[in-house]
């Protein structure tokens, strides 16, 4: 069975930094493409950032230049660096993976982790 597991969610000023860290276990052949999604509250899950097993990333244009997404492929890790925090993103963070664990690639999700932006 596999499991994503996120941390580093938390509380942070507007302006502040926060660094989300994703971690895959269980009977993983691989990772294929590796994603942070979040959603707030009343809203629709949106995709933040996306990066691939060859580590070409891809990035919402609202978070642009403020996150970096990136991935460990060793540790089976992805992290999502954020900076300049706005109270717009104030969301709950989710990963994503698609993951092998025998012939077939099945996406998986975390439970999320909340992150708050307010003075």
């Amino acid at each position: 069975q596999v499991q994503l597991v996120e941390s580093g969610g938390g509380l942070v000023q507007p302006g502040g930094s926060l660094r989300l860290s994703c971690a895959a276990s269980g009977s993983i052949v691989s990772i294929s493409t590796m994603r942070w999604y979040r959603q707030a509250p009343g809203k629709e899950r949106e995709l933040v950032a996306t990066i691939t097993s060859g580590g070409v990333t891809n990035y919402a244009d609202s978070v642009k230049g403020r996150f970096t997404i990136s991935r460990d492929n060793a540790k089976n890790t992805v992290d999502l660096q954020m900076i300049s925090l706005k109270p717009e993103d104030t969301s709950v963070y989710y990963c994503y993976a698609i993951i092998a664990t025998n012939k077939y690639m099945v996406p998986y999700w975390g439970q999320g982790t909340q992150v708050t932006v307010s003075s």
